[in-house]
């Protein structure tokens, strides 16, 4: 029931939907992400990232960051962005696949042999789990797409994913 002088239903939703709009737009790495960065390091800048948004981060910290980086993210299919410095690697999401698992094999061989002296940048973002699979020894990724092939049969929600 609304009474005399109160929103109507359509008003509130259009309030709330703006609202919401605005928190995303003001959320975009592209807006944020420079004021946070830190110092050059003396060695060097390697970004590494997964997740539905991690391509857009790699774009937005290019684009603030003049100085040498190098890097690899994955990141959802078609979510890819234009990067000429960080590597952006498409995978599939929510059943992982061949081309996650790779990238996560490569992040890890990326970051052997780092030093004190190196930054590392680490770009996550929602979506990370099923886009960068690194199954521990003894399981697949064949048993990793069926669980969460199994899950989502289920019902079961991304926080119990």
């Amino acid at each position: 029931m609304t009474h005399a002088g109160a929103p109507r239903e359509d008003e509130r939703k259009a309030l709330l939907r703006a609202m919401f709009d605005a928190a995303v737009a003001a959320a975009q790495s592209s807006k944020v992400l420079a004021r946070f960065l830190p110092e050059r390091p003396q060695g060097r800048t390697l970004v590494i990232g997964a997740g539905k948004a991690s391509a857009a981060m790699a774009e937005a910290f290019e684009a603030a960051w003049p100085h040498p980086v190098e890097g690899l993210v994955v990141t959802r299919t078609g979510y890819n962005r234009p990067c000429t410095r960080i590597e952006i690697v498409e995978a599939a999401h929510p059943v992982p696949d061949a081309a996650g698992r790779d990238g996560a094999r490569r992040m890890m061989e990326m970051v052997k042999g780092l030093t004190a002296d190196d930054l590392v940048i680490a770009l996550v973002s929602g979506g990370g789990s099923s886009l960068l699979p690194a199954p521990i020894e003894g399981l697949t990724l064949e048993d990793k797409q069926e669980l969460n092939r199994e899950l989502l049969r289920s019902g079961a929600s991304i926080g119990e994913m």
